[in-house]
């Protein structure tokens, strides 16, 4: 069947699961939880937080609660790097990432 009769987050969820049985050093995550809901995405937040502890992550992704405990958040806003920090300094320093966020909020 090759996934044929999955859906969309069930695909995510087995790649993402794929990608830690390698043991990775470094992990590179293109928007992996965009087809969850909202409280899968946070169960395998916590679980990517646990299993890629002491290693590094590149994690692309469109919402803020899949990045906002990141060590450093990296804003692009029309293909440019406008912002760079945590999720609290970014809320302070940075009108594009706080506009996001409150887009997300309504």
């Amino acid at each position: 069947e090759r996934g044929a009769g999955l859906s969309g987050g069930q695909r995510q969820r087995i790649a993402i699961a794929r990608a830690l049985l390698l043991d990775p050093r470094i992990l590179i995550l293109d928007d992996s939880t965009s087809s969850v809901d909202v409280e899968t995405e946070f169960h395998i937040q916590q679980a990517l937080d646990r299993l890629m502890r002491g290693r590094t992550s590149f994690v692309i992704a469109q919402r803020i609660s899949t990045v906002r405990a990141a060590d450093l958040i990296l804003v692009f806003d029309a293909g440019r790097l406008v912002a760079s920090g945590t999720h609290e300094r970014l809320l302070e320093e940075s009108e594009v990432y706080a506009d996001i966020v409150q887009s997300q909020l309504r």
